[in-house]
């Protein structure tokens, strides 16, 4: 009896040892961006892949790449001024943008305050980056989804602007549309703009942030 108790004890115990090491590994991430956008071909390069586009080059600077799936989005793991910070892509659609964000808010501990997530903004002129901390939705329906699956708005958004489409347009085919290229292109710019705001929400804080990427450039 003595030794089947220090037998299964010590299962037990190595048991307990990988549970409290899984624990401290989730523990460990200080910070999730999401960049907001649609898998498939099709939507590729379109506006509404402005976040996909921007933790692209977030990965392509801190030389990582996308590759392992969890809830149903490609992330990449990184460091931003010293702190742990998972990139993510959702897959699970635009729309449905929450169902992979909490799922990972929710297994890595993070508290909602320190998520960004990028997105595309119509109320924006192209080109322009504004941060913004909770607040309502603006009839973003990715935005949306990730409020509700978190049961908060308390997170950080940086939103890029794509403008409104011309007259006699809608809003529909404006941000399927792929956005232009090249490196005088106002879209690129801004998302490595975007990129760079988010480097700065993690190194120096939101409210320095905000003065240097909410101002018109």
């Amino acid at each position: 009896m003595g030794r089947l108790s220090r037998l299964f004890g010590g299962f037990r115990s190595s048991k307990k040892s990988q549970e409290d090491h899984g624990e401290q590994a989730r523990a460990a991430v200080d910070w999730i961006v999401a960049g907001l956008g649609n898998p498939g071909k099709e939507f590729a390069g379109s506006r509404h892949n402005t976040g996909y586009e921007v933790v692209n080059r977030l990965a392509r600077a801190k030389q990582v790449e996308f590759g392992r799936r969890r809830f149903n989005g490609v992330t990449a793991e990184t460091e931003i001024s010293g702190q742990r910070v998972i990139l993510v892509k959702p897959e699970t659609y635009y729309n449905l943008s929450g169902d992979c964000v909490s799922a990972l808010l929710g297994y890595f501990k993070v508290p909602a305050e320190r998520l960004i997530v990028i997105h595309d903004e119509l109320d924006l002129e192209p080109g322009r980056i504004r941060i913004k901390l909770g607040g309502g939705d603006a009839g973003n329906k990715g935005v949306r989804s990730i409020m509700q699956s978190l049961g908060t708005p308390g997170f950080i958004r940086v939103r890029v602007g794509i403008g409104k489409p011309p007259p006699g347009d809608e809003d529909h085919r404006h941000i399927l549309r792929p956005v232009g290229r090249g490196p005088s292109d106002e879209m690129e710019t801004a998302f490595e703009r975007a990129a760079e705001a988010v480097e700065a929400i993690i190194g120096e804080g939101i409210g320095r942030a905000m003065g240097r990427f909410n101002q018109r450039s």
